[in-house]
């Protein structure tokens, strides 16, 4: 990444983790809504919606809130400490590698000196209104890095061109660009009213990277609540 955007961080917690973030003078980071647990003397933060009006129209059908909070600093040596407000895990996300595509509440933050966070559409219908990620997901691009949530403990798989991944729903937490994202319906009627899965579950084909979470997420309300 280019001069400036060096963000250093350190990942506090068992259960419920928090990121502290490390700003140098004139440093920002985008956080999402509601993140903000601590911040030094320096730290000023506002709410600014990435892409304008369109960006606002996309971003609240997405469930993620219309605003993200950016977060800047004015002096050397100034922190400030994000979490997601649930139990959970963060990991992070090196965008060098390729975009990251994530589902509501997934996103914690993410810095860079060209960082792009804007709504992308679901490749197919079926999946954006059964699938249980929705129609509309957050995708975040550019040279920078990203920070994760994941509710309860994150489990990683790497797809290879072609593999399939079949996902309850609920589980999904984040996925690579290159992720083909879909629906597979759970069976016969026992699995459908008694299996507790819904009516379908998310099927990923490869390549790329996959986060799972350990608990469900229900994609109600705010991302981060």
């Amino acid at each position: 990444m280019g001069y400036g955007w060096s963000v250093e961080y350190t990942i506090s917690g068992e259960i419920a983790q928090s990121a502290r973030l490390s700003l140098s003078s004139g440093q920002w980071v985008w956080a999402s809504k509601g993140s903000l647990v601590s911040y030094s003397e320096g730290v000023e933060w506002r709410l600014r919606v990435p892409g304008g009006i369109g960006g606002a129209v996309r971003r609240s059908v997405s469930g993620e809130g219309v605003s993200l909070t950016q977060v800047t600093s004015s002096k050397e040596g100034d922190y400030a400490v994000l979490a997601a407000n649930s139990p959970g895990h963060i990991t992070e996300w090196d965008l060098t590698s390729g975009a990251v595509v994530t589902t509501r509440g997934s996103f914690l933050a993410a810095w860079g000196p060209d960082v792009d966070i804007t709504v992308t559409v679901a490749r197919r219908a079926g999946a954006a209104f059964f699938g249980g990620a929705g129609l509309f997901l957050q995708r975040v691009s550019g040279d920078g890095k990203c920070l994760l949530h994941g509710s309860g403990d994150f489990i990683e798989r790497e797809l290879e061109p072609g593999e399939q991944l079949t996902v309850s729903s609920g589980n999904l937490a984040a996925f690579a660009d290159s992720i083909d994202y879909s629906i597979k319906g759970v069976g016969s009627f026992l699995k459908l009213f008694f299996g507790g899965e819904g009516f379908f579950m998310t099927q990923l084909t490869g390549p790329g990277r996959v986060l799972l979470q350990s608990l469900k997420r229900t994609y109600t309300g705010r991302g981060n609540e």
